[in-house]
C-alpha cells in the first residue's frame, strides 16, 4: 500500500492562510470562469463581419465558433481526468498556455484556417471551470467551498454579458484582431495570477491514462456536435448531418463497455450511474438548453428591427448593455445561493432555480412591450441560471469519490455544453423556418414564443428529474465537505473541520493475492458519518482522500465476496494489503434416486441466456460455483455416461446458497447459509 505526503487544508494551517487568502483564490478561478465565458462570446458580434474580413462564405465563417465549441466540449473530459491525475494546478497553466497561445496566432493572422485554429486553441480553456471548482473543494475552507463554487459558476454569466459590448467597442476604435490581443492578454494575467496565488493539489489519482477512451469519446463528441451545430446549415435531414449522428452512436457503443472493462477509465461509468450523479447530469442537460436559449433569445430579439413589432434595433454595444445587469444579477446572487445551499441543501436550490428560470420564461412570452420588460423576464431567467448552477456542481462533489471530483465536474461541464449546443440548434431552426414573409432572416414573433415555451418546459422537466434525487436522511448520509453545516431532513448536523487531508491507497486482494477488480473501499468515521469511498482499479489498487490522520471504520465489498469492515488508523501508518476470504458460493450435492453422482457437469448460465461458469462434481457429488450477481438463473446438470440431464431455475441473492438437486426427480432442496463481516486485518 502506497500513501502520499499529507497535505494541509488551508482552513486549519496557518502558515498556509498567510501564505494565499483564501479569498483570493476565489477571486482568481472566478476570474478563470469569466475568461471562458469571454471566449465564447468574443468573436459572436464580428460574425457577419467576418466572411468579408476574412475573405470566405458564411458558412465557412461559422466555423469559428463551431471549433470553439467542439475543443471545449472534447477538450474538457480529457483535461478533468488529467488534472485528477496529475494535478488541477498544472492544467490549470495548460489551458491558460493553450488560450495564450491561440490568442497570440489569432492576433498575427489574416487567414480563415489560421483563425479557426487559433479558435480551437483558445476553447480548450473551457476546462478552467471544472478544474477550478475542484481546486475549491481541495484547497478552501469548508465554510467558503460553496460561496466560491457558486461565484465561479455565476461568472459564465456575466463574461457572456461583457463579451458582446466590449467585442463591439475593440471592433468599432481597433483591428478586429485586437480582440485576440484582448483575450490573450486576459490570459497572460490570469497564468501569472494562478501561478503566484493557486496552490498544487496532492490529490491525485495517479495510474495510465486511458488513451483508447479518450480517442472514441472525441470521435463521438466531434461527430454529435458537428452534427447539432451545423444542422441550421445542412438541414437535420441531410445525409451529413444523419452520418454524423449515426457515427456518434455506434462510436459510443464501442466506448460504454470499454469504459466497463477499464480499471482506470476516462470516464467512471459506474459512478455515472449513480443515481444523484445520473439525475444531476441530466437535468444539466435540460438546464443548459434552457439557459442559452434565453441567452440566444434576449440578445437577437432586441436587436431585431423595431418594424417587425417586438424589437427595438439596439446595436450590439446597445444589447451587450441590456444584457449586463443580468450578469452581474448573477454574480450577486452567488453568495445567496451558497447561503441557500448550506441551508436548504443543493437538490431544493437546483429545483428551485429550474422553477424560477421557467417562470421568467413564461413571463418573456408575455412581457414584451419595452427594452425594460425584456430585461426583468430575462434576468429572472438568470436568477435561476444562478441558483441552478451553483447547485450541480456541489451535487457532484458530494456524489462522487474525492480523488474524481474534476473527472466528475468536468463531465457536468460536458452535458450542459450539450444542452446549450442543442439550444443553438433548435433556436435556429425554429427561426429559419418560422421567419417572416419577404424577410427569411427575421423570425415572426410567434417563433420567439415557442423557444420561451421550450425553455420553460426543459426547466420544469429539469426540476422534475432534480426532484428524484436522493434526499439525505441521516447523520451517516450527511454532506461531505468538512466544516460544512449540513441540512438533512430532520435536523443540521456540522461537520468537524479537517486538519491535513491525506490521500492513502492500497490493494485489495483474495487469497492468494490476484487483485480483486472493481471492489469498493469506503471509509466513515467512526460515529458512522460517510467520509470517502473508491472502486478498485484491474490491479485491485484504490485511492481515498481522508480529512486528516485519525481512526476510521473502513468496508470494503465486491461482487462474490462477502463484504469485510474494521476500525483501522489511517494517514499515520500504511494500511495493510485487504486480503478478503471469503468468496460467496453456489454449492450443493447431485444425487442419483438418492445416491451421490460422482464428476458430472454443472453448467450455470443466465435466465436471459448468458453464460456464467461451468464445473463438476467431486467424488461424493459435491459442487461449488462462485456466486454470480444476485437475479435469475438456469443450474444444468449434465451426466455424459447416461446422457440424462436435468435443469432447474435458481435464484440467486446476494449471500451464499445451496441447491441439492436429484437428476431423476429433479427435486432441489435449496438451503441459505448466513454471512457474517470478516475484519479487515
Amino acid at each position: 500500500m502506497t500513501r502520499s505526503a499529507t497535505t494541509p487544508r488551508p482552513d486549519a494551517a496557518p502558515e498556509t492562510a498567510k501564505t494565499v487568502s483564501t479569498g483570493l483564490i476565489i477571486v482568481v478561478l472566478a476570474f478563470c470562469g469569466t475568461l471562458v465565458s469571454l471566449q465564447q462570446t468574443l468573436v459572436l458580434p464580428l460574425l457577419p463581419d467576418f466572411p468579408n474580413i476574412l475573405n470566405t462564405s458564411s458558412e465557412n465563417a461559422s466555423w469559428l465558433v463551431t471549433i470553439t465549441l467542439l475543443t471545449g466540449a472534447v477538450g474538457t473530459p480529457i483535461v478533468s481526468r488529467l488534472a485528477d491525475m496529475f494535478g488541477k494546478r498544472l492544467m490549470l497553466v495548460v489551458c491558460l498556455v493553450s488560450v495564450i497561445i491561440g490568442s497570440a496566432l489569432g492576433s498575427i493572422s489574416d487567414s480563415l484556417m489560421l483563425v479557426i485554429v487559433a479558435r480551437g486553441l483558445t476553447g480548450i480553456g473551457t476546462s478552467l471551470v471544472p478544474v477550478g471548482i475542484s481546486i475549491m473543494r481541495d484547497h478552501l475552507p469548508s465554510d467558503r467551498v460553496g460561496s466560491g463554487v457558486a461565484l465561479m459558476s455565476a461568472t459564465l454569466g456575466i463574461g457572456g454579458a461583457v463579451g458582446m459590448p466590449l467585442a463591439g467597442v475593440i471592433y468599432q476604435n481597433f483591428d478586429w484582431q485586437a480582440l485576440f490581443l484582448v483575450s490573450g492578454g486576459f490570459a497572460v494575467v490570469m497564468l501569472v495570477l494562478v501561478m503566484l496565488v493557486v496552490p498544487e493539489s496532492t490529490v491525485k489519482t495517479k495510474g495510465r491514462f486511458d488513451y483508447t477512451g479518450a480517442v472514441l469519446l472525441s470521435i463521438a463528441l466531434t461527430c454529435f456536435l458537428l452534427a447539432v451545430s451545423k444542422a441550421g446549415t445542412w438541414g437535420f435531414m441531410d445525409r451529413k448531418t444523419v452520418s454524423l449522428l449515426v457515427i456518434a452512436a455506434l462510436v459510443l457503443c464501442a466506448w460504454v463497455p470499454l469504459q466497463l472493462r477499464q480499471g482506470q477509465p476516462l470516464v467512471d461509468i459506474r459512478t455515472s450511474l449513480r443515481r444523484t450523479v445520473l439525475l444531476t447530469n441530466t437535468a444539466s442537460v435540460l438546464i443548459g438548453l434552457a439557459m442559452f436559449a434565453n441567452f440566444l433569445t434576449s440578445a437577437q430579439q432586441v436587436q431585431m428591427p423595431a418594424e417587425t413589432g417586438y424589437g427595438f434595433g439596439l446595436s450590439v454595444i446597445e444589447t451587450g448593455l441590456v444584457m449586463l445587469p443580468s450578469g452581474i444579477l448573477m454574480v450577486a446572487m452567488s453568495p445567496v445561493a451558497a447561503w441557500l445551499i448550506r441551508v436548504h441543501g443543493p437538490r431544493i436550490v437546483l429545483i428551485g432555480g429550474a422553477v424560477v428560470m421557467a417562470l421568467g420564461f413564461v413571463l418573456r412570452a408575455f412581457l414584451h412591450g419595452s427594452v425594460l420588460e425584456v430585461m426583468v423576464a430575462s434576468g429572472i431567467t438568470s436568477l435561476g441560471t444562478a441558483l441552478a448552477f451553483a447547485a450541480m456542481p456541489t451535487l457532484i462533489m458530494r456524489s462522487v469519490p474525492i480523488t474524481e471530483t474534476a473527472s466528475a465536474n468536468g463531465l457536468n461541464t460536458l452535458v450542459r455544453a450539450l444542452g446549450t449546443s442543442s439550444a443553438s440548434a433548435m433556436v435556429a431552426a425554429i427561426f429559419a423556418a418560422m421567419s417572416m414573409d419577404g424577410m427569411p432572416a427575421v423570425p415572426r414573433w410567434e417563433a420567439y414564443q415557442l423557444v420561451f415555451w421550450i425553455g420553460a418546459a426543459a426547466s420544469l422537466i429539469g426540476a422534475l428529474i432534480a426532484a428524484f434525487i436522493a434526499r439525505p436522511q441521516t447523520i451517516a448520509e450527511a454532506l461531505r465537505v468538512p466544516g460544512e453545516v449540513v441540512a438533512t431532513e430532520r435536523h443540521e448536523v456540522k461537520r468537524p473541520e479537517a486538519e491535513n487531508e491525506v490521500v492513502v491507497g492500497g490493494v485489495v486482494t483474495d487469497e492468494r493475492d490476484r487483485p480483486i477488480k472493481q471492489a469498493v473501499v469506503t471509509v466513515l468515521q467512526t460515529d458512522g458519518r460517510h467520509v470517502d469511498w473508491g472502486r478498485t482499479d484491474n490491479a485491485g489498487r484504490y485511492t481515498l482522500a481522508l480529512p486528516s490522520a485519525g481512526r476510521y471504520l473502513v468496508v470494503v465489498s465486491a461482487d462474490g465476496w462477502g463484504p469485510m469492515s474494521g476500525l483501522e488508523d489511517l494517514g499515520d501508518a500504511d494500511l495493510d494489503q485487504i486480503r478478503m476470504n471469503r468468496r460467496l458460493l453456489l454449492t450443493g450435492h447431485i444425487t442419483d434416486h438418492g445416491d451421490p453422482l460422482p464428476q458430472v457437469m454443472l453448467s450455470l448460465i443466465r435466465h436471459s441466456g448468458e453464460y456464467v461458469a461451468t464445473t463438476h462434481a467431486d467424488t461424493e457429488g459435491g459442487y461449488e460455483i462462485g456466486l454470480p450477481p444476485p437475479g435469475r438463473y438456469v443450474l444444468t446438470v449434465v451426466d455424459h455416461p447416461t446422457g440424462r440431464t436435468r435443469s432447474r431455475a435458481v435464484q440467486i441473492g446476494s449471500t451464499s446458497a445451496t441447491l441439492d438437486l436429484d437428476i431423476v426427480t429433479g427435486i432441489p432442496r435449496p438451503r441459505r447459509q448466513p454471512t457474517e463481516d470478516v475484519p479487515v486485518r
